[in-house]
Parts: C-alpha cells; structure tokens; sequence
C-alpha cells in the first residue's frame, strides 16, 4: 500500500513538474510576445514622428511630394530592418546567423552601388540637400565655380539632380553631388 502511495505521490509530482515546465514556456512565450508588441509600437511611433518631420520639411522648403514619398520609403526600408532585427532578437533567433544574412545583403548590395556610386553619392546628397540646405524651389541663385558661374532660379530639386532655369530660358541641370560640392550664392528679391 505504501508503494502505491508513494507511486501515485511521484507521478503527482511529476505532472505538477510537467505542468511547471508547460506554464513556464507559456509565460515565456506571452513575455516574448509582450516584447514584440512593444517594439512594434515604438517603431511605429518613431516611424510616425519621422514622417510628420519629413512632412514638415517638404511644406517648409516647398519641396515637390515626390521627393518627401521617396525618402519616406528609405526611412521605412532602413525602420524595418531594425525592427526585423530587434524582434528576431527577442525570439532568438542566432546572432551570429543573422549578422551573416545582414552583412551578406550588404555586400551584395554594396558591390552592385559600387558600380553606381555617382548614383549612391546623388542620393546621399539629395537626403543632405532636403533636411540641411536652405535654397527653395524658384530662388535664384548662382553656382560659382573657378571658371564659370551659373545663374538661374531653381525649377525642380528632384532627387537625383537640380534644375536651373536661366535668364536666357535655358535649363541648366546639376547633380546633387556637384551642387553640394560648390558654392552657392542666393539672391534676395531678384528674379531670372
């Protein structure tokens, strides 16, 4: 009888530990998920707060719309690694693993802008151009450079490149990369 009892005792026991262990995992679990939720809601106010800045710019400088979409996209591209990457954290996934995939990535992708770094160097300085720079769509403005100097009031500030239209009513087009490159002069009240 007491063999019986002491049977019953340590199955008890072990389904107490079972059950434990089942509970635990689930805590773990409802943790994990918790931690999930939170940082998706930091990001998605980060990422708010980002756009309503950007938003902000593009009425201030009077900028076109596309430009504000595009470098929306680039910050969601660059919010949504991060967010992959710190979720993949909280659920465990190898570090070391993901840093391969991430540094793989990049480097595919840096060898492929390598051959378009005149590309990669406009679209950096558009981005410095469109939260730094203080010249606005139809300022005249001059480009001075050691031989020649542009005058013209600014058309279009794409992404890619600046667009000048002249006194004599030509275009004149410069790549964000060179426009950051020279000095610019701004012209108060005077109009091409």
């Amino acid at each position: 009888m007491l063999q019986v009892k002491s049977i019953a005792f340590v199955i008890r026991i072990e389904h107490l530990s079972t059950y434990y262990n089942e509970k635990t995992i689930m805590d773990s679990t409802e943790i994990k998920i918790l931690q999930t939720a939170i940082t998706l809601a930091i990001f998605l106010f980060i990422r708010i707060l980002v756009v309503r800045i950007i938003n902000k710019t593009v009425r201030k400088n009077i900028l076109h719309k596309t430009r504000g979409k595009i470098i929306k996209k680039i910050f969601a591209i660059v919010f949504t690694s991060i967010a992959i990457y710190f979720i993949s954290t909280i659920w465990g996934v190898d570090q070391s693993e993901l840093l391969l995939y991430f540094v793989s990535a990049l480097t595919v992708l840096g060898i492929a802008l390598f051959a378009q770094w005149s590309h990669l160097s406009n679209l950096t300085s558009a981005i410095i151009i469109f939260f730094t720079h203080n010249v606005r769509l139809d300022d005249t403005i001059s480009i001075i450079d050691r031989d020649f100097e542009i005058e013209g009031r600014v058309s279009d500030i794409s992404f890619f490149f600046i667009r000048l239209r002249t006194a004599e009513g030509d275009e004149v087009i410069l790549p964000n990369n060179v426009f950051m490159q020279k000095m610019v002069k701004k012209h108060y009240g005077k109009q091409v």
